[in-house]
C-alpha cells in the first residue's frame, strides 16, 4: 500500500470537491492535515470531520486566496504552520472559475481567476519553498492542473489560460526546486461532479456530450483524483519530477467521437 505515514499536508481549497477528496485521501494514507477554506461554514465543519474520523492530525485555517495575492499567500503560510510546524507536502488545489464570453470579458474577472488559480500557488509555493530549503526539508508540491490546461474551450478563455499557467508552472518550479530535494508535479482532472461542475452536468444534453467525449464512458465523483495525488506525493513517486498527470478517463487521447446516430441527444 502506498503510505503518507509521517508526513503533513496543507490542501488549499479543500472544504469540497477534489480538494476536499485529495485531503481524505492523505488522511487515510497516514498523513496529518491542515485543510483550507474560504469561510467556516458547514462544508468545511464536514470536510474537517470526514478526516478527523481516519484518527490523524487535522485542522483547517480560512482566508480568500484572491485578494491582495502576496500577503494572503504569507498570512495561509503562517495560519498553516502554527497549526503544524512540519508540513511537507502542500497542495495547491484552490481555484475557480469566473468566465464570460470572451467579448464580454472584463479585467476583474479575469485578474481574480489569475490571482486564485495561478498567483496563488505561485506564491504559497515560494513561501514552503523558502522554508523548506532553509530547513533542509525535502517538501512535495502538488498542482490541481485541468484538462483545460491543454484542451480549450469556447466560454473559458481566462480559465484555460491560468490551466495553461499551472501546467508550465509544475515544469518550471520542478526546474527550480529539484536542485534543493523538492518534488514538483500536478494532477489535470478531467470533468468530475463538484460543487462548481454540478449545475452543468444536471443538463442531461450536456451530461450526455460530455460522456460521449469521454472513452471511459462516465462523469465521475472527485474522488477517482485523490489515488494519484497520494501516488505523486509519496515516496513511491520518488523519481517523479515535473509531472502533470490527467485523471480524465482518457478523454485528452481521443480526438473526436462520432455521433452514435442523429438523435442521440434524444435517446
Amino acid at each position: 500500500m502506498i503510505t503518507l505515514d509521517g508526513h503533513t499536508a496543507l490542501v488549499t481549497g479543500s472544504t469540497h470537491g477534489v480538494g476536499r477528496a485529495i485531503a481524505e485521501a492523505f488522511a487515510q494514507a497516514g498523513a496529518d492535515i491542515v485543510l483550507h477554506g474560504l469561510r467556516d461554514d458547514d462544508a468545511a465543519k464536514q470536510a474537517l470531520d470526514a478526516c478527523k474520523t481516519t484518527g490523524r492530525n487535522c485542522g483547517i485555517v480560512f482566508c480568500d486566496l484572491s485578494d491582495q495575492i502576496g500577503s494572503s499567500a504569507k498570512y495561509l503560510f503562517e495560519r498553516a504552520t502554527d497549526k503544524h510546524s512540519k508540513i511537507d507536502i502542500l497542495v495547491n488545489n484552490a481555484g475557480s472559475y469566473f468566465d464570460k464570453p470572451f467579448l464580454e470579458m472584463d479585467v476583474e474577472s479575469y485578474e481574480r481567476t489569475m490571482r486564485l488559480n495561478v498567483e496563488a500557488a505561485y506564491f504559497l509555493t515560494q513561501q514552503f519553498a523558502r522554508h523548506w530549503v532553509q530547513h533542509r526539508v525535502q517538501g512535495r508540491v502538488l498542482m490541481t492542473g485541468s484538462i483545460n490546461g491543454r484542451l480549450a474551450e469556447q466560454n473559458h478563455t481566462a480559465y484555460d489560460t491560468s490551466k495553461g499557467a499551472i501546467e508550465m508552472m509544475v515544469k518550471s518550479l520542478c526546474v527550480a526546486l529539484a536542485p534543493h530535494g523538492i518534488r514538483v508535479n500536478g494532477v489535470a482532472p478531467g470533468l468530475v461532479r463538484t460543487p462548481l461542475t454540478e449545475s452543468a452536468i444536471s443538463n442531461e444534453k450536456f451530461r450526455k456530450w460530455m460522456e460521449l467525449h469521454t472513452p471511459a464512458g462516465s462523469i465521475p465523483p472527485p474522488e477517482v483524483c485523490a489515488g494519484a495525488a497520494v501516488y505523486l506525493a509519496s515516496d513511491m513517486a520518488v523519481h517523479v519530477h515535473g509531472h502533470m498527470l490527467l485523471v480524465d478517463g482518457g478523454m485528452s487521447a481521443w480526438q473526436q467521437p462520432d455521433p452514435p446516430n442523429d438523435d442521440w441527444t434524444d435517446s
